[in-house]
């Protein structure tokens, strides 16, 4: 029996990629080998990651290998590209920006999810940005 593939939904508008896209290519210093999967991809895999809350092995297949989105992931932190992206962004395209984030509060957890907070994507990537 082989495994159904469902499509996941991608979020980046080529509006909100046009922002994204140019402040990352100027940030950027060309430096190291060139990644199979690009740029847009690899922020829809983060944004995918902190939008379900899933953790990085259960990335779906369409959007990487989840041990190359991770590497990479940290790589950006420990170069504080996630830090660099944010700030170059004027304060409208924060607050739009802002947008692709759900806010969680809304979504229910099984009674024994309750504890220590994890280092997820998501708590790694507000706190790269300065907002947790």
């Amino acid at each position: 029996m082989s495994k159904k593939r469902v499509e996941v939904r991608r979020i980046l508008s080529e509006r909100i990629w046009g922002v994204l896209g140019k402040s990352i290519e100027e940030m950027r210093d060309g430096r190291g080998t060139r990644p199979n999967q690009s740029i847009r991809d690899f922020l829809e895999s983060v944004l995918y990651l902190v939008r379900t809350g899933e953790p990085w092995r259960d990335l779906p297949a369409q959007l990487g290998h989840w041990h190359s989105v991770y590497c990479r992931f940290r790589r950006w932190e420990k170069a504080g590209y996630w830090e660099k992206l944010w700030q170059g962004l004027s304060q409208s395209e924060r607050q739009e920006m802002r947008t692709l984030f759900i806010d969680s509060t809304t979504v229910r957890a099984h009674q024994h999810a309750a504890g220590a907070p994890k280092k997820t994507a998501r708590i790694r990537l507000l706190a790269a940005l300065g907002e947790v």
